[in-house]
C-alpha cells in the first residue's frame, strides 16, 4: 500500500519535495499538496496584473549546488538564442546550443546580467560595495579616506560578534557601515542591527566584505578562468522568461501529471498524533471548511510558530519558543510609468535607456521605500510594452496587522507614487499609467526575540520521527531558492532511504561558504 504523504505548503521546498517523491518512487506515495493560499509558489509566485507581471521580492536563479542546476535545466531549458530586448539593443548573454528561442517558447530560462545599487544621497553606489572610480568619486575624497581607516582598524581590532552590527563593523568598517548598512537594515527588520543575531549576517552576506571586494577585483584582472565567486558578488543568473512563479506553476503541472495532488486555499490547523512521536493526521480547513488529511509521512514548509501551535501536546518551553519566533512582512506597489527620470550613466544598453538595475536599495531617510525593482530588467516578457513603458516594484517592510499594513490599498499605492517622486524617479503622479498593491505575509523569519532558543525547537521537532521540516518558514531561517530546495532533496533522500536522523535537512545553508565549488 502506498504511504500517505502529506506536504505542507505549495511553495519551492514543498513543491521540490513532492515531485522528487513521486517522480523517484511515486508508485510508493500517494501524495497531497495544501496550500493556504490561491496560488502556488510561495513568495517565489509571480502576479500578472494587466500584463505586467510582479515578482515578489526579486529571485536570482544561482546556485553552485549541481543537483540544483540540474533541476532547473530539466524544468526550464537555458535559453538558446537571445532574448527580446538583448537583440534589439545587440547585447550578448550566455547561450546554450539547441536552447529554446524565448521568442518562441515560454518554458525557458534566460541568463541575465545583474546590476544592484544602492541609492544613498541622491547617488548610485554597486551593491556589494565595490572600487571602481564612480564609487570613490560618489563617496568623496574625506569620507573614502574615512572609510579606509576605519575598515583597517576594524581589522586590527574585531569586535566579538554578539550582534548584526558587530558582524557588519567587522566585514567593512564602521564608517561604510553606517552608509550603507545600518539605515537599510533597521527599516528591513524594524529592529536595529544592535538587536539582531549576528546569524542573519552569515546566511546572507557569508564570504561578502572588503577583503572579498577587493579579491573580487584583483581576481578579475588576473585570471580569465574559473574563481571562486561569493554569491552576492555574481554578474550573471538565470530568470524564468514569465518569472519565478512560472518555474513553480510548470511544477505543480508535472506533479499532477505525476498522480500527486494540489488543494489550494488549504491551511492546516491541528495535528493529531498515535504512536508515540508521530504524525497520524492533519485537520485542514479548506474553502472554510474543516478536513481530515490522514497522513504516514508530513514535509511542512509552514511557519515554525503555526506549525507548533497546531501540536496541543507540545511541551510548554517549546510552544513558548515557536510562539514568540518573529517574522517580517512586506509590501510591494507595482507601478507603470512611461519613464523614469533617473539617468543611465553606465555603458549598459537598455530599451528605453532606462537604469539597467534589477533592483535598487534605497537608503534615504526621507521615504520609508526599503528597495525597488524594475522588472523590465530581470525579463522583457515580464512587462507588456517594454520598449514604450517601465514596470517597477516597490517594496515596504511591516508587520503583518500593523499601519502600514492595514493602509487602504488605494491610499498606499499614492503613499508609494509620492515617495517616487520625493526620489526623483518621476516628475509626479501624472506619470503614473497603473498600479497594484501586493501583501506577503510572513516574508523574513526574523533572527531576533525567541529566534536565540531555536535549536531547542529543533530537538523537539526531530523527535517527531515522520515530521520533516524544510524552506524558509518550515527550517525558521532565510533561505534562497536553492537552499530551501536543497532542504527537500535532502529530506526526499531520508525518506527513500530510511534514514532516521534530520542533521542533514537542518544543516543545508550552514556552511562557511555558499555551496562550495566542487
Amino acid at each position: 500500500m502506498s504511504k500517505k504523504v502529506l506536504v505542507i505548503g505549495a511553495g519551492p521546498a514543498g513543491l521540490t519535495a513532492a515531485y522528487e517523491l513521486l517522480s523517484k518512487a511515486g508508485s510508493s506515495f500517494d501524495v497531497t499538496v495544501i496550500e493556504e493560499s490561491d496560488a502556488v509558489g510561495g513568495i517565489s509566485r509571480t502576479v500578472n496584473w494587466h500584463g505586467n507581471r510582479m515578482d515578489m521580492g526579486g529571485h536570482r536563479f544561482f546556485s553552485k549546488s549541481s543537483e540544483v542546476n540540474e533541476w532547473w535545466d530539466k524544468m526550464l531549458p537555458r535559453q538558446g538564442a537571445p532574448a527580446y530586448d538583448y537583440k534589439m539593443l545587440g547585447r550578448e548573454s550566455a547561450l546554450l546550443p539547441d536552447g529554446p528561442d524565448p521568442e518562441k517558447s515560454d518554458r525557458v530560462m534566460l541568463r541575465r546580467h545583474r546590476v544592484s545599487r544602492i541609492l544613498f544621497n541622491g547617488n548610485f553606489f554597486d551593491y556589494p560595495i565595490t572600487l571602481k572610480p564612480a564609487t570613490l568619486k560618489s563617496m568623496g575624497l574625506c569620507d573614502t579616506i574615512l572609510s579606509g581607516f576605519s575598515y583597517l582598524n576594524a581589522c586590527m581590532f574585531p569586535k566579538e560578534e554578539k550582534s548584526l552590527e558587530d558582524f557588519y563593523i567587522n566585514r567593512f568598517g564602521r564608517k561604510l557601515y553606517r552608509m550603507f548598512f545600518e539605515r537599510y537594515t533597521e527599516n528591513l527588520w524594524g529592529r536595529h542591527p544592535s538587536a539582531i543575531d549576528p546569524s542573519w549576517g552569515a546566511q546572507r552576506v557569508k564570504g561578502v566584505s572588503i577583503k572579498a571586494v577587493l579579491a573580487n577585483a584583483i581576481g578579475k584582472i588576473i585570471s580569465s578562468g574559473d574563481r571562486k565567486v561569493e554569491t552576492s558578488l555574481i554578474e550573471e543568473f538565470g530568470y524564468p522568461k514569465l518569472g519565478p512563479g512560472e518555474l513553480w506553476e510548470i511544477t505543480a503541472d508535472e506533479i499532477q501529471k505525476l498522480g500527486g495532488r494540489i488543494i489550494k486555499n488549504a491551511k492546516a490547523v491541528k495535528f493529531c498524533f498515535s504512536d508515540g512521536q508521530k504524525i497520524s493526521s492533519a485537520i485542514c480547513r479548506v474553502d472554510g471548511k474543516d478536513v481530515t488529511f490522514d497522513c504516514d509521512i508530513v514535509i511542512s514548509s509552514m511557519p515554525l510558530k503555526d506549525l507548533v501551535a497546531g501540536f496541543d501536546d507540545a511541551p510548554s518551553r517549546q510552544r513558548e519558543i515557536a510562539a514568540g519566533l518573529p517574522y517580517r512582512d512586506f509590501m510591494t506597489v507595482g507601478v507603470l510609468v512611461r519613464r523614469l527620470l533617473l539617468k543611465n550613466e553606465t555603458n549598459i544598453k537598455t530599451l528605453g535607456n532606462i537604469v539597467p538595475d534589477n533592483w535598487i536599495y534605497v537608503h534615504d531617510k526621507s521615504v520609508q521605500m526599503g528597495r525597488l525593482q524594475i522588472f523590465n530588467n530581470w525579463s522583457p516578457y515580464m512587462v507588456s510594452d517594454p520598449e514604450h513603458t517601465v514596470w517597477v516594484g516597490l517594496e515596504y517592510f511591516c508587520n503583518e496587522g500593523d499601519e502600514m499594513w492595514s493602509s487602504d490599498e488605494s491610499a498606499f499605492a499614492r503613499k508609494a507614487i509620492n515617495e517616487m517622486t520625493t526620489l526623483g524617479m518621476i516628475a509626479g503622479p501624472d506619470d503614473v499609467l497603473d498600479s497594484h498593491v501586493e501583501r506577503v505575509k510572513k516574508a523574513y523569519p526574523a533572527y531576533f526575540d525567541t529566534y536565540s532558543d531555536i535549536d531547542e525547537l529543533r530537538d523537539y521537532l526531530d523527535t517527531i520521527e515522520n515530521l520533516y521540516c524544510v524552506g524558509r518558514n518550515g527550517q525558521h531561517r532565510y533561505n534562497n531558492i536553492d537552499h530551501s530546495m536543497c532542504t527537500a532533496f535532502e529530506s526526499v533522500k531520508n525518506i527513500l532511504g530510511g534514514i532516521r536522523g534530520k542533521e542533514n535537512i537542518w544543516s543545508v545553508n550552514t556552511e562557511e561558504s555558499y555551496h562550495e565549488e566542487k
